[in-house]
């Protein structure tokens, strides 16, 4: 799905929508408000948002479970496994396709083990099964099923909240104001182009993205993404000092077929360019000859500082 672009200001469809979006903040609120939470006897941490698209969920939840690991913590990921066709199952990197887990547990996956399941609840007890201390979810902010002993709010720092709707007149799923009711902290990813640190009564942290130093042949690249926002993932090439020829970009969580891969190779080979991709596509293709972009979520340093 593309992010609208009347999503980041207020217009006549947005206006109009408004009657739409009203239901679906109710329904939201309903749920969440009749739903017992299910608690686990390990200490869960939801990394999520109260804004469609991509926020950079992923990263900081990486960032989270390695401060864990480090710790010497035994963690475990828990995701419904977006895109994908398993369930209720850890993923096993060397069994299992990112086609059959989708995209991004696959990523989680290279960093503690990882379990896919759509009922939160019942992957959490798995985990603690399985001899989880801590359990990160990628997601799941508005899944009332489990109890959460910490929720971080992500934000994209130049979207905010955008035009401060809920869907499907704006990006919201639910309020500033409610959100933070169940959550412990916000997290702005990047720099507060739209203050939104100002609006916030809880304790807000700051998270940059930095790219791994990446070797290539050429600095003049061809550039393509299946992400929420494509176009931060070409920024940050142009940051590390890479010219952005040519881009392509595919829709968020995109199936590549193997007829995508062989055109977009002999795109770049006739242009001269070099192929780069983010590591979300590059773990649905994984051909020696295009590379990757990886990236780290960089916290403050006084994160831990409110941790509850």
């Amino acid at each position: 799905m593309k992010t609208p672009s009347f999503w980041q200001k207020n217009n006549w469809l947005s206006r109009l929508l408004g009657p739409l979006a009203w239901i679906y903040g109710s329904v939201t609120q309903l749920r969440l408000k009749f739903c017992r939470p299910y608690r686990v006897k390990a200490k869960v941490i939801c990394v999520g948002n109260i804004t469609a698209g991509g926020v950079g969920k992923t990263p900081i939840a990486q960032a989270v479970a390695r401060h864990y690991l480090e710790q010497g913590k035994k963690v475990f990921f828990l995701t419904r496994g977006y895109k994908g066709h398993l369930k209720n199952v850890v993923v096993d990197l060397s069994k299992h396709t990112a086609y059959q887990t989708g995209d991004e547990a696959r990523l989680l996956a290279l960093i503690a083990p990882t379990i896919i399941a759509p009922n939160r609840a019942h992957g959490a007890e798995m985990a603690v099964q399985l001899g989880a201390e801590v359990i990160v979810m990628d997601d799941g902010f508005q899944n009332p099923s489990l109890f959460k002993d910490e929720s971080w709010l992500v934000f994209d720092g130049t979207k905010g909240l955008g035009n401060g709707h809920i869907l499907p007149a704006g990006p919201l799923r639910e309020t500033l104001a409610n959100g933070q009711k169940r959550a412990t902290r916000i997290v702005i990813v990047g720099e507060d182009k739209t203050r939104l640190a100002e609006k916030c009564a809880l304790p807000v942290c700051f998270a940059k993205i930095e790219a791994e130093p990446l070797n290539l042949p050429s600095r003049r690249v061809f550039a393509f993404a299946g992400i929420g926002h494509p176009e931060k993932f070409y920024q940050t090439l142009r940051s590390c000092g890479y010219e952005v020829v040519k881009t392509r970009n595919f829709a968020d969580h995109y199936a590549y077929h193997q007829t995508d891969v062989e055109a977009l190779k002999a795109e770049a080979a006739a242009a001269g360019l070099v192929l780069v991709t983010t590591e979300k596509d590059f773990v649905k293709i994984g051909d020696p000859d295009i590379y990757v972009l990886k990236i780290r979520a960089k916290l403050d340093d006084d994160v831990w500082a409110v941790e509850r």
